[in-house]
Order: structure tokens, then C-alpha cells, then sequence
């Protein structure tokens, strides 16, 4: 079994949801507290053991790239007045040179002409799709941890109220094995009432490089794009699928309330904010 060394980045999208904000500035990079939310998620990764990151951007994303490179002039500032702590913290962020590629999505054909576009880079290995508007603490070391166990492809999975499945991409359960199991089935945004289970697809996947070849083929479908669900509907005919049901909170920071909510949670959690922080959203709350 190859090891998970590799991660895909979907980080063209257009951040139309929260214009004005993200006409200059793509959405990856608004800050949770005070890091990008892209940044949040490559350090989850980083820490279930992912090395080397693929982004397939867009126009007008190159500050991303330039995010995870050295900043030359900042940190001579830095040094320059002694600004130890924050150098530290810098270095300790920074990916190594070669662990990070980027390559253009030239057309918004969809989720799955994106992972598409990183077919090259990947090569002949399994690797991991990570949708970075979803911030998912722990998911990729879940993740990996359920790829080693059963093998094949995997996706992350999470519950919602019956009455919200037809806003996503639904699974269907075959045979369970505690915190994971098989997935028979998949249907994108069934009608109401139709749905196999209550678990949606959330947003992390780890997926064989055979899905190229499929994606490659892959006819448009729904909103007349490359749906990445549509080819793992054929790739299921020739590997298993499992389910891992996530163990932690999702906040959807590509909406305004998952953006805000991750704010508040994350800012809570902090120790060097979070009393504080506490303490004013209460008397905030009070006044209300």
C-alpha cells in the first residue's frame, strides 16, 4: 500500500460569496483569528504527515503562492529589529523548498476538472483531496488512519438533519466497521425525502490515481461542470469506497455564518485571546 504523500488544493474558485471582501483578495487567504484559512488547513495536513501540497489556482491568486514562500524583505525587517519571536514563528510555518506546486485551472469547469488539472504532478500514487473552504481540525490524520486500515479510496463524511440532504452530496451505507465503513452508493443533492443516509460528503478524500483516467472522460453534469462525484460513481464499479465519519466540527468557511463561527471557535480556543475574548463577546451578547 503507497503511502498518502500528496495533496490536491482546489483554490481557483471565485469567492463570490463574500464580495466585496474577495474582489482583490482571494478567499483562501481571509484569516481565521489571525492566520489564512489555507494556512489552516495545509497545517493540518502538514501534521498528518502530508508532504508535498498542489495547488490548482486561478487568476489573481498568486498571493497565495507567495504566502508560503520566503519573504526575503520582511524577514531582514524582522531581524533588523529584533523581532525574534515573530521570525520564529515564520520559520516554523514555512514548507520546504519543492514540497509545494502550483499549476492554473484555466476554465471553471468544476471540482473535478480541477483535480484533473493536477494529474501530472501526482503521478501514478494515491493522494488526498482537500477542499480548503472546509476546516476540519484532525480530519487528514482520520483520514489516513482509515486509508491505512482498509485501503482504497476514502471519504470523509459527516451527519446532518434529514431535512438538509438534498443541499449535498449523499453516501450510502453498506457494511459499517466502527468509525468507518462501505460505501455502496453516492447521489449529488437528491431531492428531499430521497436520500439513502443522512451522511454528507465533507470535504477531504483520498482517492487512487485511476480517477485521472476517468475525470479525463468525465461528461459535464450538474451546473454543467466536471463533478468529481460523477467519476467516483464509475471508480466504485472497480474499488471500494469507504466512509470515515469525521470526529471533530466542521465550520464551512466559505458561507458567512461557517466563516464567523470559525472565528469565534478558534479565536475561544486560543489561551493567549480567549479569556478576553470571552469576556467582551459576553458583554457584546448582554447589550443584544
Amino acid at each position: 500500500m503507497k503511502r498518502i504523500r500528496k495533496a490536491v488544493l482546489p483554490v481557483a474558485g471565485l469567492g463570490t460569496r463574500f464580495l466585496p471582501a474577495t474582489k482583490a483578495v482571494p478567499k483562501e487567504m481571509l484569516c481565521v483569528v489571525d492566520r489564512p484559512v489555507v494556512q489552516h488547513v495545509v497545517d493540518d495536513a502538514r501534521a498528518a504527515g502530508i508532504e508535498h501540497f498542489i495547488f490548482v489556482t486561478g487568476r489573481n491568486k498568486a498571493v497565495i503562492e507567495d504566502h508560503f514562500d520566503i519573504a526575503y524583505e520582511l524577514n531582514q525587517t524582522l531581524a533588523g529589529r529584533n523581532k525574534t519571536k515573530e521570525l520564529e514563528s515564520l520559520a516554523k510555518d514555512q514548507i520546504q523548498a519543492g514540497q509545494t506546486s502550483f499549476t492554473r485551472q484555466q476554465e471553471p469547469l468544476g471540482l473535478g476538472h480541477a483535480v484533473w488539472c493536477a494529474r501530472e504532478i501526482v503521478g501514478d500514487e494515491p493522494f488526498a483531496v482537500i477542499l480548503p473552504d472546509m476546516l476540519s481540525r484532525g480530519s487528514m490524520a482520520q483520514m489516513i488512519a482509515a486509508y491505512e486500515k482498509h485501503g482504497g479510496n476514502v471519504i470523509a463524511v459527516e451527519e446532518v438533519p434529514e431535512d438538509q440532504t438534498h443541499q449535498y452530496g449523499i453516501v450510502s451505507v453498506g457494511q459499517e466497521f466502527g468509525q468507518t465503513f462501505e460505501i455502496t452508493g453516492m447521489v449529488e443533492k437528491p431531492p428531499k425525502g430521497t436520500a439513502p443516509s443522512n451522511y454528507i460528503i465533507s470535504g477531504r478524500y483520498i482517492l487512487q490515481p485511476e480517477i485521472f483516467d476517468l475525470l479525463s472522460t468525465q461528461e459535464r453534469g450538474a451546473g454543467n461542470e466536471i463533478q468529481l462525484t460523477d467519476s467516483m460513481i464509475r471508480l466504485m464499479k472497480e474499488q471500494s469506497f469507504f466512509g470515515m465519519k469525521y470526529d471533530g466540527q466542521t465550520y464551512d468557511t466559505g458561507s458567512k455564518i461557517g466563516f464567523l463561527m470559525a472565528n469565534v471557535a478558534y479565536a475561544l480556543e486560543r489561551d493567549d485571546l480567549g479569556p478576553d475574548f470571552r469576556r467582551e463577546l459576553e458583554a457584546l451578547l448582554r447589550q443584544k
